[in-house]
Parts: structure tokens; C-alpha cells; sequence
């Protein structure tokens, strides 16, 4: 019998259920004898030894359902050594509950911080294959991950419904778009929808030059403009300090987010009325697009492919519309983060589009 033991670790994302479907579905259509386990709550159910046995029933009608059927949890990596409040070791006990599940593989979605993991519990001499996930799109070895593109679809749909409602009281919106540390989300979101500007983390921003475009606009005859701001964008200023006063200045905020931050300044050195909206974890929920759907599925056949040859310790991803696979060694603490000078951003540029540089 093949057994194979399966989770979702960190933030949530559409198309889980359908990535895990995909796997299931090429698996049983492949192999006779086959169980499949289900790690509940991420790397936590397989610390403590959470899991149930599941049917190929349970992956019945969930290609379209957002979350998961497993349940997450954030298990920090830096964390990943450190004992519990009772001093159990976290990697001893993920690999005896591998033992005693008598797991053949463990498929483990997730992204970066996952992937992190995953690489560890691979060097550790487990059986692992793991499928890319993160509304973000930042992980390295693949162009896209599933999740971004349902995300782009909301976030996308949020500015778009924004452009009424600032055309008719001619104001200044900022729409906060998810993304801390890269700004792949804000920058699709942003394009597809008409932003008006577009700050991200990868470019800090000035903001007079901000003021400077908005003015720019008025004076057209704009009655109003659109802000697609990354909740990880920073100023040239903030990204001209060291970790440690970044830090510093962060502990007591003067307010609520950056968007809030830009439109404050906004307002006192334009005059101009500003409006913030944080569409928050609606970005993470809902049902997959179906660009999400046909990549989950995809993504899915391939890691079963690589169970069923024994090829193990590698993510399945995709590259120049290819499904192809990579070492986790080579996915594992590596960032994909926008290029300020890539084409994409030239190209936003030449459809008058700012950036705050």
C-alpha cells in the first residue's frame, strides 16, 4: 500500500482544496492501493499527531471551494528548533509521527515559511513533495502560484468598484492591497484596474513625487485618482534606515497602516480629500478563479507523478506555461520579488502610470 500524509501550512489561500484534489485524484487513477492521511492544522497537527484517514470522497465537490479541508496554522520557521512550552523537540516529533502514520511521502502546500520547513523535514530524511501557494506570487522556482490570481481578481475588483464612488465625489482613494514584502499582488491588481499610482515594497516611494502626479492630474481636469498601495510599501526615507531603527520607529505608529500614513500626506500638502479602503483577507477568500483551478489541477497530476517515480524533496511549479519541478534546496528562504527595472514596470510606466520614484 502507498501512504501518503498531506497538509496546508500558513495563510490560507483559494485553490488549497483544489491543489489537494488534483494530487488525490491523479493518485487514486494511477495506483490500486493507496491511503491517503490528512495532517490537520498545518505543521502543528503534525507536531502533535493530528490527522485523520481521508476518502476519495472527501476531495468530492472541492475544486471550487476556497480554504481548506485541513485547516492551517502558522508555524514560524525561525521557531522550527526552538522546544515547546513542554519541551518537546518540533522536528523530532514531525518525523515520528511521519513513522508512525507509516507515510511513504508527505505533500505539503504552502510558501515561503512552509517551504522552509519542508526543505528541513527533507534534509532530515523524509519523503517530501510539496505544490507552491501564496496570494503573493513571491516564491522562487515558479512563475506563478496558485492563489495570486483569484487574489489579483478581488483586489482588482475593489479599485474597480472604487472608480464611481471617486469620480463622484472627485477624491483621492488609496486601496490597500496585501503584501508585505513584495508587491507582485498590488502591481497586477493595480494595472488591471486603471491605479492611477502604484507604490510597492521593491520601489520606494517619494512622496512628493506622489503629490507631484496627483497635482498633475487635477490640473488635466481629473475629478479624481486611484492609490494601489502595497501594505509593505515603504518611503525613501523609512528605507534609507537600518533594521534596527526601522524597528524602532514601527514600535509606537502614528497610524493604522501606511495607507493611512500616504493619506495624511496627502492631505496636508495637496489639500486634496482622501478616502483609505483595506479590503484585508477578502483577498485571501472565496472560490478559485478559474486560472487557479486549471493551475491547482495541473500542479496536482505533477506531484503525484513525482510520488508515483519516487522523485522526492523537489516543488512542483510552473515556467513558461510548463509544469516543471525544482529542489527544495533551491526553493527554500528564497524571495521573488518585482524588479524595478523588469519589462512589466516599463511598461506600466509608459501608460502614465506612477510609482512614487
Amino acid at each position: 500500500m502507498l501512504k501518503i500524509g498531506m497538509l496546508t501550512s500558513g495563510g490560507d489561500c483559494q485553490s488549497l482544496n483544489a491543489s489537494m484534489r488534483g494530487v488525490a485524484k491523479a493518485i487514486y487513477d494511477a495506483v490500486d492501493d493507496v491511503e491517503i492521511i490528512g495532517i490537520e492544522e498545518g505543521y502543528k497537527g503534525l507536531i502533535y499527531g493530528n490527522y485523520r484517514k481521508l476518502k476519495p470522497r472527501d476531495f468530492s465537490g472541492i475544486l471550487i471551494e476556497g480554504g481548506t479541508i485541513l485547516g492551517t496554522s502558522r508555524q514560524p520557521f525561525k521557531l522550527m528548533r526552538v522546544p515547546d512550552e513542554n519541551g518537546l523537540d518540533k522536528v523530532q516529533a514531525m518525523k515520528d509521527n511521519y513513522k508512525k502514520m507509516g507515510l511513504d511521502c508527505l505533500v505539503i502546500l504552502g510558501g515561503n515559511g512552509t517551504h522552509k520547513t519542508a526543505n528541513l523535514l527533507s534534509e532530515e530524511g523524509l519523503n517530501i513533495v510539496t505544490l507552491p501557494k501564496t496570494i503573493d506570487n513571491d516564491l522562487w522556482g515558479t512563475d506563478m502560484t496558485f492563489g495570486f490570481q483569484s487574489a489579483v481578481d478581488i483586489a482588482a475588483n475593489v479599485i474597480d468598484n472604487i472608480h464611481t464612488t471617486a469620480a463622484s465625489h472627485s477624491r483621492v482613494f488609496i486601496v490597500e492591497v496585501m503584501g508585505h514584502k513584495v508587491g507582485w499582488l498590488t502591481l497586477h491588481a493595480g494595472i488591471a484596474s486603471g491605479a492611477d499610482i502604484i507604490l510597492l515594497p521593491e520601489i520606494p516611494y517619494d512622496i512628493d513625487s506622489v503629490c507631484a502626479a496627483l497635482d498633475k492630474r487635477a490640473k488635466q481636469g481629473k475629478r479624481f485618482s486611484i492609490l494601489a498601495v502595497a501594505e509593505g510599501a515603504v518611503s525613501k526615507e523609512d528605507a534609507a534606515l537600518s533594521k534596527k531603527e526601522l524597528k524602532e520607529k514601527q514600535k509606537n505608529p502614528r497610524y493604522p497602516s501606511i495607507s493611512y500614513e500616504i493619506g495624511a500626506q496627502i492631505q496636508e500638502k495637496t489639500g486634496l480629500e482622501v478616502r483609505v479602503t483595506i479590503p484585508g483577507h477578502m483577498q485571501r477568500g472565496g472560490s478559485p478563479c478559474p486560472y487557479d483551478r486549471v493551475l491547482s489541477s495541473r500542479l496536482g497530476a505533477a506531484a503525484a507523478q513525482l510520488i508515483i517515480k519516487k522523485k522526492y524533496g523537489r516543488m512542483v511549479g510552473i515556467r513558461n506555461n510548463e509544469i516543471i519541478s525544482v529542489p527544495l534546496a533551491d526553493v527554500a528562504g528564497k524571495l521573488k520579488t518585482v524588479d524595478p527595472e523588469s519589462s512589466i514596470i516599463k511598461e506600466a510606466k509608459a501608460l502614465g502610470i506612477n510609482f512614487g520614484d
